[in-house]
């Protein structure tokens, strides 16, 4: 377990040294979400209607920018052959991954979203929902992310294709975590089914991931 917490606390450590892949998540996350009533107009009516879709869609879409990089850098120098030949099995490592993509991304868009839900006029009584769907949700993003960034490592045009494979593994997700912050904006308190099966989804994705994305990765090393 030391080997894990060390290489958790490398991966944190790396990201908040360069800040770029937080940086532009949060950025682009900003301006996808001051730019959409920019064009929608000033109908506040469907702006709050339209804001949990927006604010979950582009949160999917900030979040993907950085999971490109989470095993290219190590490939790059080395260290992901190091690792693959150490004790650690390869889906532990790929664990830790994805727990340090979620810390230093995936809890600063969390973060940045009440904030941004003040832009499209979202009810007041809807933010404990939101940030709570967020929370539950964006472990799903990291992790089921792995699966992407795992395949199409060592691939031209990386990006594109991992936005490809990835970007349907995340509709159930952004389908419930819509789905609990409209139910909670129609007052009827019928989200907790919703954050339910987000967090199985969740849950289901922490168990999978890894297992997929070290399978991945045997097959690139070959």
């Amino acid at each position: 377990m030391s080997a894990f917490w060390t290489l958790l606390k490398r991966d944190l450590l790396l990201a908040m040294r360069e800040g770029s892949a937080v940086g532009t998540a949060l950025g682009f996350y900003l301006i996808v979400v001051a730019l959409l009533p920019l064009g929608l107009g000033p109908d506040l009516n469907l702006l709050s209607r339209i804001a949990p879709g927006i604010l979950w869609i582009a949160l999917l879409l900030a979040a993907l920018l950085s999971l490109g990089r989470l095993f290219e850098a190590d490939d790059e120098d080395g260290s992901l052959e190091v690792m693959a030949l150490g004790e650690m099995p390869l889906e532990i490592v790929a664990v830790a991954k994805a727990l340090a993509h979620w810390l230093s991304t995936g809890i600063p868009l969390v973060l940045a979203a009440p904030v941004l839900a003040i832009l499209l006029n979202l009810d007041i009584n809807a933010y404990g929902v939101l940030v709570l769907s967020l929370l539950i949700g964006t472990p799903a993003i990291s992790f089921l992310g792995l699966i992407g960034a795992a395949l199409t490592l060592r691939a031209k045009k990386g990006g594109l294709l991992l936005a490809l494979l990835v970007l349907p593994l995340y509709v159930p997700t952004l389908i419930f975590g819509i789905s609990a912050i409209n139910a909670a904006l129609s007052g009827f308190g019928g989200f907790y089914a919703s954050l339910m099966i987000l967090g199985a989804i969740s849950m289901g994705a922490v168990v999978l991931g890894p297992i997929a994305s070290a399978a991945a990765l045997r097959f690139q090393m070959q």
